[in-house]
């Protein structure tokens, strides 16, 4: 597994979604800015406490998360 430092969880924010260094910063907020057209130095002048490597790992995360594996199954004849 890799080991995300950045993102955090704690049940007290944002109802223990995965933020960014414990703030009120969700990693899916910054999947959806992204999604949504916005670069990294725009994501960073609206949430200025951000840093680029807060939307790196962010993303990487996200990733993580969507890792998908196929298990072929045999339908019984």
């Amino acid at each position: 597994m890799f080991e995300f430092e950045r993102i955090t969880y704690d049940q007290n924010v944002m109802g223990g979604k995965a933020t960014i260094r414990g703030m009120r910063v969700t990693v899916s907020l910054i999947v959806n800015l992204v999604a949504n057209g916005m670069s990294a130095d725009e994501i960073i002048e609206a949430y200025p406490y951000l840093e680029r490597e807060d939307i790196r790992q962010a993303l990487h995360f996200a990733a993580w998360l969507a890792e998908e594996t196929v298990h072929p199954v045999e339908l019984a004849s």
